[in-house]
């Protein structure tokens, strides 16, 4: 098998010294750095650029600089998302983010897997699990996902928290590890807030 196919199939794979994957990650940097370094003015550019980045990305998204992503192309990104600056979505597997997500500055999904013996993690190994989030997700500043997890519809993860593990629909979770706290309801709208 190639490293693409162990890759493809969830198996462990060479991540850091393959050519072909080497390239395509070089190709998803320069386009992010040339996103990164446009001015605000330039909307034009920066659509485009996002597009050639993220071809799985719906309409009405809006993405603040600086994004960092591993490819791009396995970036699905929901209609009316925002990504506020400072986002790292280390597409090694596929990252889903629902409709209307609202994502906090300095967020980070994260899904390669490294092996814990150091002599197989530096041989460049590694596999990887998907990230999903479903829609209408919030994401405070600076929460972490790691692999494998998914956040259900409705759901809001407090400031600097770390994902662990799945989270439900319809709740507000935080900490280290992100816990439930307690489930949203009608009393958290606005009209009850003095």
């Amino acid at each position: 098998m190639t490293e693409r196919e162990k890759w493809e199939a969830g198996l462990w794979y060479d991540a850091n010294y393959t050519p072909e994957l080497c390239a395509e990650r070089e190709k998803a940097e320069e386009l992010y750095t040339e996103f990164n370094q446009t001015r605000p003015s330039e909307k034009a550019k920066r659509a485009e650029l996002l597009r050639q980045l993220l071809p799985h990305m719906e309409e009405h998204v809006v993405i603040l600089p600086h994004l960092y992503v591993d490819y791009g192309y396995h970036c699905f990104i929901g209609a009316g998302t925002y990504i506020n600056h400072g986002a790292y979505l280390m597409d090694c597997a596929k990252i889903t983010l629902g409709r209307h997500c609202f994502i906090g500055p300095n967020c980070g999904m994260y899904t390669a897997i490294h092996p814990m013996l150091p002599e197989e993690r530096n041989s460049g190994l590694e596999t990887t699990a998907p990230i999903t989030l479903g829609d209408n997700v919030w994401l405070g500043g600076d929460v972490t996902i790691l692999p494998g997890v998914t956040i259900g519809s409705n759901t809001v993860i407090g400031a600097g928290s770390v994902v662990t593990k799945d989270i439900p629909s319809g709740v507000v979770a935080v900490g280290n590890p992100c816990k439930v706290l307690r489930p949203i309801t009608e009393k958290d709208s606005i009209r009850y807030q003095k």
